[in-house]
């Protein structure tokens, strides 16, 4: 039952004044197991965090992937300089002579920019060189890991169309509020609700507001990959076509089921891959399995995958917050 409530709320979670309740009775179980459960995965890291999970670039963010190389002897000072930026989400050292690859965003307001951004950090790490590959195409990204081993070999990727809304006071206050952890607790959103002076009808409407415009990707648990079991978690990147076959490529490798994150960009000339698919396995045989199969139905010149040596960070984007600014005034001159 661990396992089918894991699963579950990492799908969609529910967004109701007692989440776990519901929970409970689709289960048929107590709230109490429910949170008794759930507590104790989280207490145990296999949950890292459940909460809000916001688009980058829908409030306003300039962001990219990108990749440095670095001289072995200079990648432990050169990741605390690249981490100390605060839109710096995710760092990983790789099994590739671009070794550092991290993911990099920057405030609608900065003064930098992204460009600038980068260069700052590679001077400052003396990185001998470096990639910028932002995303030319979104076919996927929901990290669900196939905690029940139930899951489809293959799902249907929904393409949503999204709608515009007027971002309010109150709808900035609820991204701010809701992008951090929630407790495991009966009533987790009271104390939002509370402090805004808000009922829970309407903080529900406006997360409703916030996903159909894509803003909110969904609300939901995120598990740390190693604590739950899958240990071999591979970025595999792809030499493809370009144009609408590339696109029709990249839409077959988002049906994989183990793949979480599919992304088309841009190629270079020390950079020959421009399909990105994130491949989430228990073990290196069953993700280098997974990619087999995979490679029989995408149609690509050369394929690789790149494992992750070591984890460097792992974390949120805390958007709407003093630290960029302050970030760009210290390392960035821009007074």
């Amino acid at each position: 039952m661990k396992d089918e409530i894991l699963s579950r709320v990492q799908k969609k979670f529910p967004l109701v004044a007692r989440p776990f309740k519901a929970l409970a009775d689709e289960l048929n179980m107590s709230e109490e197991e429910v949170l008794g459960i759930l507590q104790e995965q989280k207490s145990s890291n296999i949950i890292r965090q459940t909460s809000a999970i916001f688009d980058t670039k829908r409030l306003g963010y300039t962001s990219s992937l990108v990749a440095f190389k670095i001289s072995a002897d200079k990648i432990d000072d050169a990741v605390k300089t690249i981490n100390s930026h605060p839109g710096i989400s995710h760092n990983y050292e790789r099994n590739h002579d671009f070794n550092i690859w991290f993911t990099l965003a920057v405030a609608p307001n900065s003064k930098l920019g992204l460009e600038k951004t980068l260069e700052i950090l590679a001077k400052s790490v003396e990185a001998d060189d470096y990639i910028m590959l932002p995303t030319l195409k979104l076919f996927k990204i929901n990290v669900k890991l196939n905690t029940t081993g139930k899951d489809d070999k293959k799902e249907k990727v929904a393409k949503v169309k999204h709608r515009d809304i007027e971002m309010t006071p109150l709808h900035y206050a609820i991204v701010r509020r809701s992008q951090y952890d929630i407790d495991i607790i009966s009533e987790p959103f009271k104390k939002i609700v509370d402090d805004l002076e808000i009922d829970y009808d309407r903080f529900f409407s406006i997360l409703q507001e916030l996903q159909e415009s894509g803003i909110m990707r969904r609300f939901a648990s995120i598990l740390n990959h190693r604590k739950a079991g899958f240990n071999a978690n591979a970025m595999v990147v792809w030499d493809i076509e370009e144009g609408e076959k590339g696109e029709a490529i990249g839409e077959s490798a988002a049906a994989f089921s183990a793949v979480s994150h599919c992304y088309l960009r841009p190629k270079y000339e020390n950079w020959p891959f421009n399909l990105f698919t994130m491949v989430h396995g228990k073990s290196t045989e069953e993700t280098n399995a997974i990619i087999e199969d995979m490679s029989k139905e995408i149609d690509s010149k050369n394929y690789m995958p790149l494992y992750s040596s070591r984890e460097f960070k792992k974390v949120r984007i805390e958007y709407f917050t003093p630290a960029f600014e302050a970030w760009e005034t210290q390392y960035g001159n821009t007074k």
